[in-house]
């Protein structure tokens, strides 16, 4: 039983890089077609015009592509360090690693947001 609680951490570790992966690839090819408070990349910056949300889905999709692909192989290290261990160790090891995971999803915000003020006014317009 211990060991399907392994493989079950394992899963719940590797969903956000995969997620990174999956949406950065959608955002960065079809970002959504309507601008929406719903889904997608949201922000005031982002949502100014059409040009700045197609400009904001692209850029945040390369790169979720990217530190999804690489926290996908740091999120399995340290649950190998737990291998058939108690389930109390992997379990707390495993929320840490989730945790540590939000550090580059979060923080991929700030070069977004940076990107769009570099490239469009504060009306949303190119410069």
């Amino acid at each position: 039983m211990a060991m399907a609680f392994w493989f079950y951490m394992l899963a719940a570790d590797l969903l956000l890089p995969l997620l990174m992966v999956l949406l950065g690839r959608r955002f960065r090819t079809r970002p959504p077609a309507e601008i929406n408070g719903v889904y997608g990349y949201r922000t005031a910056r982002s949502m100014k015009s059409r040009e700045t949300w197609d400009f904001a889905h692209r850029y945040i999709g390369g790169l979720w592509v990217r530190l999804g692909l690489v926290l996908l192989p740091l999120s399995v290290l340290p649950l190998l360090f737990v291998w058939g261990k108690d389930p109390d160790v992997v379990g707390t090891v495993s929320a840490a690693v989730c945790l540590i995971q939000l550090i580059p999803l979060l923080a991929s915000l700030v070069p977004t947001e940076r990107a769009l003020a570099r490239t469009f006014d504060e009306n949303g317009e190119r410069r």
